[in-house]
């Protein structure tokens, strides 16, 4: 089993693609065949596979959020650190924190138009930490 950190700097919220920083860690790591498993070490962002091609699908998946929950939502008390900190870990729970994705002859088993996004869900910038693990030969 081996380990590796990525950190990722955000510019605020939307869909960052990670696809290729995963990638290189397969490669340097070298496994062939196993299991890369990949966990953001944060409450207000997240982990998601999706479209890789077709930009659209990201402002849908936006505009979906932004409906579903909504910056400054009274209904929240917590508001430490703004109005989109509750939406934020809302945002969080009902994504994901940890993915998993098979490793097949040394390279990712991703689906033609798919890729790993880090879904900042904060509006301003963070840096964003992701713990990839990797098991196999």
């Amino acid at each position: 089993m081996n380990q590796r950190e990525i950190v990722v700097e955000t510019p605020g919220r939307g869909l960052h693609d990670i696809t290729g920083a995963v990638t290189d860690v397969v490669a340097k790591v070298g496994v062939h065949a196993g299991l890369c498993h990949l966990f953001i070490r944060h409450t207000s962002a997240s982990l998601v596979i999706t479209e890789n091609a077709d930009p659209d699908v990201h402002r849908d998946l936006e505009t979906f959020f932004a409906d579903l929950v909504p910056d400054g939502d009274s209904r929240f008390v917590h508001r430490s650190e703004g109005p989109d900190d509750m939406p934020a870990h809302v945002r969080s729970v009902l994504t994901q924190t940890h993915l998993t994705i098979p490793v097949s002859d040394g390279r990712l088993g991703l689906g033609t138009w798919q890729g790993i996004y880090l879904w900042e869900h904060r509006t301003r910038a963070h840096r964003r930490r992701i713990v990839v693990t990797l098991a196999g030969g």
